[in-house]
C-alpha cells in the first residue's frame, strides 16, 4: 500500500510517499510544495493544489494522511493554515483518496515512541527508519512522519 503523507502549510507544504507492507515501510519519494510570500491568497492555494496534483498523478497512492490541525496563537496564522488544509484535502478528495487525519502528540509517539518528542528527534529516527533516502527539507520530514504513523496506526 502507498501511503502520501502530508504537512500543510501555505509556505511551504510537505509531502512524503512510503510503501507499507505489513510492518515494513519502504521510502518512496518525498518533497515540499512551496508558495510565494507575495501573491494572492487564490494563487498560493492554487499552487498547492497544482503542486500535490502532480504528486498524485505521479506516485498513485492508494490513501492520504494529514495531521490533524491545531490553533495558533496568532488567528490569521490559524486561518492561513486551514486555508492551506483546505485545498490540500480539497485535492486529494477530487483524486478519489481517502484521508486519515492524526493528532501530532500520535505521530510522534508513533515514529520516536513519546508524544513530546522534539523535531530534531523524529528526523533521527526517520534516518533509522527509511535509510538513504534523502529528505527535502524540515516540512517533507514531518509529512514522511505522518505517512510512517498511519502505517502503524492502520
Amino acid at each position: 500500500m502507498l501511503i502520501l503523507g502530508l504537512d500543510p502549510s501555505l509556505s511551504c507544504t510537505g509531502w512524503g510517499v512510503i510503501r507499507s507492507e505489513g510492518s515494513r515501510i519502504t521510502h518512496i519519494a518525498n518533497g515540499q510544495i512551496a508558495t510565494k510570500p507575495g501573491e494572492s491568497m487564490p494563487l498560493r492555494l492554487a499552487a498547492l493544489q497544482t503542486g500535490l496534483r502532480e504528486v498524485i498523478r505521479e506516485h498513485r497512492p492508494d490513501r492520504a494522511a494529514a495531521e490533524e490541525v491545531f490553533v495558533n496563537k496568532n488567528p490569521q496564522s490559524t486561518l492561513k493554515l486551514a486555508q492551506a488544509r483546505g485545498a490540500v484535502l480539497a485535492t486529494c478528495g477530487m483524486a478519489g483518496l481517502d484521508v486519515r487525519e492524526h493528532a501530532a502528540r500520535l505521530v510522534k509517539k508513533a515514529v520516536v515512541g513519546t508524544g513530546g518528542a522534539d523535531k530534531a528527534q523524529v528526523q533521527a529516527m526517520l534516518k533509522v527508519l527509511l535509510p538513504g533516502a534523502e529528505i527535502a527539507g524540515a516540512d517533507a520530514a514531518d509529512a514522511l512522519a505522518v505517512a510512517i504513523a498511519d502505517a502503524h496506526l492502520g
